[in-house]
Formats: structure tokens, C-alpha cells, sequence
């Protein structure tokens, strides 16, 4: 079978790097679908706005071309424990195919000079800035919602550490829009340092988020944002 994308995502994550692991934990992050022709068409969205949430079928693009590994080594087990790579979210699958819960915030296609292609605004991204679509479908909650399911080695909620803003960033991160500063704080809060390597205290790191280089250090068990760049 061959697929095409159905358009891109457009998202407040410039990289990989800093991502959420999963939907929904950044709940401010925010994203656009814009469709791809012969795709961008009202009827093909009609009654989608009725809908709380939509699942994207996605590619994992960044990863194209390296392959598939038999087992992988999860974050949440500390990137050490090797477990089937079925048995996780690993990027590196046999078809490079994701799928990912998000909120869909509204549908827009009306413009004052006119009906233009549709575009969905969604929000709670864990996808980077140009991935792939490949299809949309909306989340049933009657049949998808399983409050007695059980997560395996990922039952446990996700552990979240402090993130201040430092003096000399305060300005500078002042100047944001307001929920570009929450989108920052709560992807930060994620701790996206590499699980498998040593988390140095100290270390300066730069993530692309909302179209800034934010760079910030671990200390204690917080995290401080020390300045913002250019992107």
C-alpha cells in the first residue's frame, strides 16, 4: 500500500528536542493542519467540528530512513531496559507510522475575502514543527475511553520537575504571548534531557519552542531558564 500526506502539521516545536513524549501533557501546545490538494475541501470536514478530539495519523519524518530495531529503550524505563519495540512508542518502526490524541480547539475556512481551505487548530502537539499527516479520524469516547486499563512499565503518571524563569531571562520571556510562556514552562517541566545519558547539573541546553532558542540548566531538581535566542 502506498500513502501520501493529507497535509502537514504546523507546531510551536522547532526540533525534536524538547518535544513531549506523548499527547496531552502540554496541554498549551498548540498546532495547524493545513491540507494538501486534492484533500483541502469543506465537505471532507463536515461534522468534524462536533468533535472534542481528533487522532492524527502521522509519519515520523525525522527517523525516515533509519530503519526499524526489534527492541528499544523506552524513556520512561530510564533509556536503559531494552523492551519490543511493539511494546512501546519508539520512532523506529517498521512503517514509521504514529498516532497521536489531540484536542481540537476549532475548524476555520471562512476569511473576509471568502471561503478558503479548511485548517484544523488543535492543541496538546507532540509532534514537531512540518510532520506529515496522514489521516484524521475523531476520538470516540463511548468506545476509547477505558478508565480500567492498565499501562504496563507507563502506568505511573509522569514526574514533573519546577521551571523558573532566571533574572537575566525574565525580560526577554516577559515579551512573550501569553500562552507561548506556558507552552515553554509545561515542555520543560517534561524534563526532554536524553533519559539514557548523564543528566549533568549545570549543563546549559537550547530547545526550539515557539520560535525562540530558549536555553536553560538543571539544579537541585529545578529547572532555570537562563536566556532566550533567536531561533
Amino acid at each position: 500500500m502506498e500513502i501520501e500526506p493529507i497535509g502537514y502539521l504546523r507546531t510551536c516545536f522547532g526540533e525534536k528536542f524538547a518535544v513531549p513524549r506523548q499527547p496531552g501533557l502540554c496541554p498549551s501546545a498548540w498546532g495547524t493542519l493545513e491540507f494538501l490538494a486534492p484533500y483541502r475541501s469543506v465537505e471532507a470536514v463536515r461534522g468534524l467540528e462536533g468533535f472534542s478530539h481528533v487522532w492524527l495519523i502521522f509519519g515520523f519524518h525525522k527517523t525516515e530512513g533509519s530503519g526499524w530495531h526489534p527492541t528499544v529503550r523506552p524513556p520512561r524505563l530510564g533509556g536503559n531496559t531494552r523492551v519490543g519495540v511493539f511494546a512501546s512508542r519508539s520512532t523506529f518502526r517498521p512503517n514509521g507510522l504514529g498516532l497521536s490524541l489531540v484536542k481540537l480547539d476549532r475548524l476555520s475556512w471562512d476569511t473576509e475575502d471568502g471561503m478558503e481551505p479548511p485548517v484544523l487548530h488543535v492543541s496538546g502537539v507532540d509532534l514537531v514543527d512540518g510532520t506529515p499527516i496522514y489521516d484524521v479520524k475523531p476520538y470516540l469516547p463511548y468506545a476509547e475511553a477505558l478508565p480500567q486499563a492498565t499501562g504496563g512499565y507507563a502506568s505511573e503518571p509522569i514526574t514533573r520537575v519546577e521551571v523558573v524563569v532566571g533574572e537575566r531571562a525574565r525580560e526577554d520571556f516577559g515579551k512573550l504571548p501569553e500562552r507561548a510562556q506556558r507552552v515553554i514552562k509545561e515542555a520543560l517541566s517534561l524534563d526532554p534531557r536524553p533519559a539514557a545519558s548523564p543528566k549533568d547539573e549545570g549543563k546549559t541546553y537550547g530547545a526550539l519552542l515557539c520560535g525562540r532558542n530558549v536555553m536553560f540548566r538543571h539544579s537541585e531538581g529545578i529547572c532555570q531558564i537562563i536566556g532566550l535566542g533567536d531561533s
